[in-house]
C-alpha cells in the first residue's frame, strides 16, 4: 500500500509515529536509536532499527497466521511499516518463562528457573512512575480495563506465548520473557507496539548466549551483529 508520510504524531524511545493520508492508518518507523536503564544508557546503532523492523514484521505475520491479530498491515521499505490506528492501553504485558532480569532482581529465585506455567505480569506504562507493576484489582480499579477485556488480555498474552515458544524452540532458541502491548480498534483488542530484540529476552540454547538487548545493557559485544543474526535466524534469509 502506497502512502504519504505525514506528521510526526509520536516519537518514542527508538520508533516515531507518523499520520498518513489514509483515516486510521499510521506509519511507524523504526529508528537506530537504542537505549537502557530508563534512558540512562542510550546510543545509535547503524541498521539496528532496520533489523528490529524485519523481525517485528515476521512475527506480527506468524501470530497472524496462527490467529493472534495485530495492527500489523505491511512494510513499506526496510524500517518502516504500516499499522492501523489503535487506542493504546496503558499496559506492558510481561511474559516470563525463564526466571531472569528484574525478577532475579526483586524476590528470591536463581536465574534460569523455568516457569511452568509462565509468569504473566502487567505494569502501568508511565515512565514518570518507572512502569510500577499492577495487579488486576488495580487495573479494575484505575478503570484500564474492564473484567472481560482484561481477561482477554490475559488470553492472548498467554496464547501469543504459546506460538512464539514453539516457533523459538524450532530454532534452539529459549525465549525468557518479553513483553507486549495491546490497543482498541473499536470494541476489538489487537496486538499491537512491536516483538523484536528490543522487547525479548533470548539465549542460545546450546550457549546461554544473550541474542537480545542484554547485550547492550552488560556490554557483552556488537549489539548489531548479534541483532543482524538473530534476524537472520528468525526470517529464515
Amino acid at each position: 500500500m502506497a502512502v504519504q508520510k505525514g506528521d510526526l504524531l509520536y516519537a518514542g524511545k527508538a520508533k516515531s509515529v507518523f499520520r498518513t493520508e489514509k483515516e486510521g492508518i499510521y506509519l511507524v518507523e523504526f529508528r537506530d536509536d537504542i537505549t537502557a536503564f530508563d534512558g540512562g544508557k542510550k546510543d545509535v546503532l547503524v541498521q539496528k532499527g532496520s533489523l528490529n523492523a524485519r523481525v517485528s514484521a515476521f512475527l506480527f505475520g506468524h501470530l497472524e497466521e496462527h490467529g493472534i491479530s495485530s495492527h500489523f498491515i505491511g512494510m513499506v521499505d526496510e524500517r518502516s511499516m504500516l499499522v492501523r490506528s489503535l487506542a493504546m492501553i496503558p499496559l506492558e504485558v510481561i511474559i516470563r518463562n525463564v526466571a531472569a532480569g528484574s525478577m532475579v532482581r526483586n524476590y528470591p529465585i536463581a536465574e534460569g528457573t523455568p516457569l511452568n506455567p509462565p509468569v504473566l505480569v502487567m505494569d502501568y506504562k508511565d515512565d514518570s512512575r518507572h512502569d510500577p507493576m499492577l495487579n488486576d484489582d488495580l487495573i479494575l480499579a484505575l478503570k484500564i480495563l474492564n473484567a472481560t477485556e482484561l481477561a482477554r488480555v490475559r488470553e492472548m498474552a498467554l496464547s501469543i506465548n504459546r506460538v512464539l515458544v514453539r516457533f523459538f524452540d524450532s530454532l534452539e532458541i529459549t525465549l525468557v520473557d518479553f513483553k507486549i502491548e495491546f490497543g482498541k480498534l473499536d470494541d476489538q483488542i489487537l496486538l499491537g507496539d512491536e516483538i523484536s530484540m528490543d522487547s525479548m529476552r533470548l539465549w542460545d540454547r546450546r550457549t546461554g548466549e544473550s541474542l537480545d538487548k542484554d547485550v547492550y545493557r552488560f556490554s557483552k559485544g556488537d549489539v548489531v551483529a548479534v541483532y543482524r543474526r538473530v534476524a537472520e535466524k528468525i526470517c529464515q534469509e
